[in-house]
């Protein structure tokens, strides 16, 4: 009898690329081995070297599929207009829900070259949007619709930082109308955006100091990419003095975490102290909100891209604490609108990743003022809130 011969998948190097993309996107690059990516595919690690030579290589690819698929996405749709493109990326988010920020969280891991071509195809991309939305409202300045791409994007993407569950076409809905919503506010004329903060660090305690470089690597470099020794070189620290203060990296990225999340909880109940109008608090809520995340974007980078490396009981604590926070946001808006919790925690956390993301990435014309603006017309697309 013959022996009928097993093919290989002729999208075999795809079907790596995929599993690889979300396991990169749950538990981060240097967190994934060639063998984990193999185990989930089918395959033995060595036969992974018949399609990609290294693990940035699988990266490169599943990149570059996504940055593909977010321009035949967009091109498909423009020539119905505006709406049409933007319910054709939300169904395109929620369909790659596990690996649409792939490009935001991991494209640090790759070669620059790779890096700078891949953002081109974005960028490109990007520009779409923004001469369909200039086409909708010519009164806006460049920067000015830059601002608000920015932030739908954001929101179309924004199902990937959370966890919480609606059925398909009501998640579709509420996510499709924040963005548009975000699109038509009239933002505030943009001011001055503060300086950032004083970097010196001389007369601050030697811990501090250890915490603050730290911070500022990881969000430069990565977590796995710094050394304990260059966290104390660039403090100022000789490397066997830092362990007078910490055991290691994974002290100082707990510390980071806690700080963040005390320094959230306090500014939340002054800000709430005293208000008796859910409207008012909510307002309150959102400007406290920005006026952190703006001051401490570093912190707030890291806080977003490095929780897969805590310590498993540092991150349970941490998303106890953020799933608190949400729902202080979700009950204050549960006040003004009778809408299910589970629709309001969607734009809620579309609105915080609207923050998160200008705060990071936003130029001049992204001011806190503007961030808030925003946030408001995310939330309750039907309030008046001056």
């Amino acid at each position: 009898m013959p022996v009928t011969q097993r093919r290989r998948p002729r999208d075999r190097g795809a079907c790596i690329a995929l599993a690889a993309a979300e396991l990169f996107c749950v538990r981060g690059f240097h967190n994934v081995a060639l063998e984990d990516i193999a185990g989930v595919v089918g395959i033995t690690g060595p036969a992974i070297y018949r399609h990609f030579p290294t693990k940035q290589a699988i990266l490169a690819a599943a990149v570059e599929e996504l940055a593909g698929a977010f321009a035949t996405t967009v091109a498909s749709a423009a020539p119905g207009g505006l709406p049409d493109v933007v319910g054709a990326l939300v169904r395109f988010a929620l369909d790659r829900r596990p690996v649409v920020r792939l490009y935001q969280w991991e494209s640090r891991h790759l070669p620059a070259g790779e890096r700078v071509r891949l953002a081109g195809r974005f960028a490109d991309t990007v520009a779409v949007l923004r001469e369909l939305v200039a086409g909708n409202r010519p009164s806006l300045s460049t920067r000015d619709v830059s601002v608000l791409v920015a932030a739908a994007l954001s929101v179309v993407v924004s199902p990937s930082t959370h966890r919480a569950t609606l059925a398909r076409s009501t998640a579709e809905r509420t996510v499709t109308d924040g963005a548009l919503a975000v699109l038509a506010t009239d933002l505030p004329p943009p001011g001055r955006r503060p300086a950032g903060p004083d970097r010196r660090l001389t007369l601050l305690p030697r811990r501090e100091r250890l915490l603050a470089e730290a911070v500022r690597l990881f969000h430069e470099r990565g977590y796995h990419a710094v050394s304990i020794a260059e966290i104390g070189a660039a403090a100022g620290i000789t490397a066997s003095s830092v362990y007078a203060h910490v055991t290691g990296k994974a002290d100082l990225l707990a510390a980071a975490y806690h700080r963040a999340t005390s320094r959230l909880e306090l500014a939340t109940a002054e800000a709430l102290t005293g208000t008796t109008s859910p409207a008012t608090a909510l307002r309150r809520l959102a400007e406290t909100y920005v006026r952190i995340t703006f001051d401490q974007a570093d912190l707030t980078a890291v806080y977003v891209s490095e929780s897969e490396n805590l310590r498993p009981a540092d991150r349970h604590r941490l998303r106890v604490a953020q799933r608190r926070h949400v729902d202080t946001w979700v009950g204050l808006l549960g006040d003004l609108e009778p809408q299910r919790p589970a629709v309001l925690r969607f734009r809620v956390h579309a609105a915080l990743n609207v923050v998160t993301d200008l705060a990071r990435t936003g130029g001049r014309s992204v001011t806190e003022q503007r961030a808030v603006a925003l946030v408001l017309a995310l939330l309750d697309q039907r309030r008046n809130w001056s």
